[in-house]
């Protein structure tokens, strides 16, 4: 089913993200991400994506991945799809694999540009609204796109980057959704200013629990996401004990959410990191929440 079909059914949406095993992976751990993977199907999300590694590293993986959510797991899947690092062929190619897999969502990102600029070759599409336009051209995909709340960290500014996200909105992709933030604010004020733009898509809010300290230090060094005092005093307080860290990330993402679902946002969007424990968790502290605002519009 197309995102874009749920979005007319339903008034809320919650979805979740995963990775697939990185090509050299062996056969214990490519099946420890099927499991997982299915089991985090078993929550019943209203569709589940899937990433794709640097460069298409994993996109044979992705496109597995994505066709046993759809098919085992029963659930919409929708494939990441990056285009800076790999030549209009090679997405194409990708783009075929995905149709004969019985994928219909794509999220359309450019990627992250390599340190080596050798591994950009030359005919490829330089920015994630080049690869949206060629989509909906050639495709009848359901086409998303990402948006930082914050700004992108390669933007002048934010206008600069609300003016890019146009032009990915202008060209038709049907929603939006948002990189990891841990300050509501930070969202509002995004949809404030992307609504005087113009932008009118439903936007997935992405909601990264913090379970552990060290995957906070990864996200600080990868992200350029602002820390609320608050969620520091959690780390500092809780960074040294995995399963109270845990707890505490687990109630400060659900308290995340109920704020976003009381502020009318149309969808979340969970980075579960490949653990259906935490998304279950979430999932049971929010059920009847959600189940509130769906059954308001039967």
């Amino acid at each position: 089913m197309k995102i874009s079909d749920i979005l007319k059914k339903k008034k809320l949406l919650v979805s979740f993200e995963t990775f697939p095993p990185k090509p050299s992976a062996d056969e214990s751990t490519y099946k420890s991400i099927v499991d997982a993977t299915l089991e985090l199907s078993s929550l019943n999300p209203d569709f589940m994506s899937v990433t794709y590694g640097a460069g298409g590293g994993t996109s044979s993986n992705t496109v597995d991945i994505a066709a046993k959510i759809n098919n085992e797991g029963s659930v919409p899947a929708l494939a990441h799809l990056t285009c800076i690092s790999s030549t209009r062929e090679q997405v194409a190619i990708a783009v075929q694999k995905l149709k004969e897999s019985g994928i219909k969502n794509i999220l359309a990102l450019r990627g992250d540009i390599p340190q080596n600029s050798d591994f950009i070759p030359p005919n490829h599409y330089k920015y994630a609204y080049d690869l949206i336009k060629e989509l909906k051209e050639t495709t009848d995909f359901c086409i998303g796109a990402a948006c930082n709340p914050e700004g992108h960290p390669e933007s002048t500014n934010k206008d600069v980057d609300l003016d890019n996200l146009k032009k990915k909105a202008d060209l038709g992709c049907s929603f939006l959704t948002t990189q990891m933030f841990f300050d509501n604010n930070m969202l509002y004020n995004f949809l404030y200013r992307a609504q005087l733009k113009g932008i009118t898509q439903p936007v997935f809010a992405g909601i990264m629990p913090v379970t552990n300290a060290a995957q906070i230090k990864r996200m600080m060094a990868l992200s350029n996401a602002f820390m609320p005092r608050e969620l520091l005093h959690l780390i500092e307080k809780f960074g040294s004990s995995n399963e109270a860290m845990k707890q505490a990330g687990i109630d400060y993402a659900t308290h995340q959410i109920i704020d976003l679902i009381s502020n009318d946002v149309r969808g979340i969007h969970i980075y579960t990191m490949n653990k259906p424990d935490v998304a279950r968790s979430i999932m049971n502290n929010i059920s009847s929440i959600v189940s509130s605002q769906n059954d308001s519009t039967e």
